[in-house]
């Protein structure tokens, strides 16, 4: 894992893994997919085995955690995600997506796992996050991420809606292919 979060705030830090992934849509979200493309919120297609490259990207100027996603689908279609993680205080952070609408989560390490629990949804106004009040509507989102060698890592995330279960998950295991730390 320390190789995976090797990334440093303000630098040009780059970790960039391959792996593959399944993504799962419930029928209900099956039909708001488009959007999530429109917003580029999520991936919004289903399928098993999805070749996914992400870059782990640190920037400069700024202490984000940013996430640039391609996901290569067979028929091929390719979906590309870019999200920048903002660290907010305490152990906090907010998933920041392209069109403005943040995933506000805590994050713990409990040793074996890197935790991320769902703290609400929200959007930035005048520089801060202001809460949204989607949760009830859209689920709560969480995810994990557990070691599986020194260069390997198998991850996780859902949203889960209290009436409806599971809405969307996607999960699988990635390799890091190429490391690239600003000196």
């Amino acid at each position: 894992m320390h190789k995976h979060y090797a990334n440093r705030p303000f630098s040009r830090d780059s970790v960039i893994v391959k792996g593959r992934l399944d993504i799962k849509l419930h029928w209900l979200v099956k039909m708001f997919a488009p959007l999530f493309a429109i917003t580029k919120t999520l991936v919004p297609k289903a399928g098993s085995n999805i070749e996914t490259v992400v870059n782990f990207a640190s920037k400069p100027d700024s202490a984000y955690f940013c996430l640039e996603r391609e996901f290569s689908f067979p028929d091929g279609q390719n979906y590309n995600f870019f999200s920048c993680m903002e660290p907010v205080g305490g152990n906090e952070v907010v998933e920041w997506t392209s069109s403005g609408i943040g995933w506000r989560a805590a994050y713990s390490y409990d040793g074996d796992q890197v935790i991320l629990q769902h703290r609400g949804y929200c959007i930035k106004i005048f520089g801060r996050p202001i809460p949204l009040p989607f949760t009830l509507l859209f689920g709560r989102a969480n995810a994990e991420e557990r070691a599986i060698s020194d260069i390997e890592f198998s991850m996780f995330m859902n949203i889960t809606h209290p009436l409806f279960g599971e809405l969307y998950s996607y999960g699988g295991t990635f390799e890091i292919t190429e490391m690239s730390l600003d000196a």
